[in-house]
């Protein structure tokens, strides 16, 4: 069941970063508007409750996606 979830979790991630990049490319929405959309993602990992556990998980996510923040893909195809 984990190797579901792991694969439903990356097939969700790579259509919500194709979407975004979409959206940048046709300039529906501004690139600092679509950073923002992935700043506010981020937040809301970092500020997370739960166990030690899920804290965890929840800033491994966070951490992805302010990667996917500094890593400028939205910057690189604008």
């Amino acid at each position: 069941m984990s190797n579901q979830t792991d694969y439903s979790g990356m097939a969700a991630l790579s259509i919500c970063e194709a979407l975004l990049l979409a959206i940048n490319d046709h300039k529906l929405l501004p690139e600092r508007e679509t950073v923002g959309v992935l700043r506010d993602a981020a937040a809301t990992h970092e500020n997370a409750v739960g166990s030690d556990a899920e804290k965890e998980m929840h800033q491994v996510v966070a951490g992805l996606i302010n990667r996917i923040i500094v890593g400028g893909n939205l910057a690189r195809r604008s």
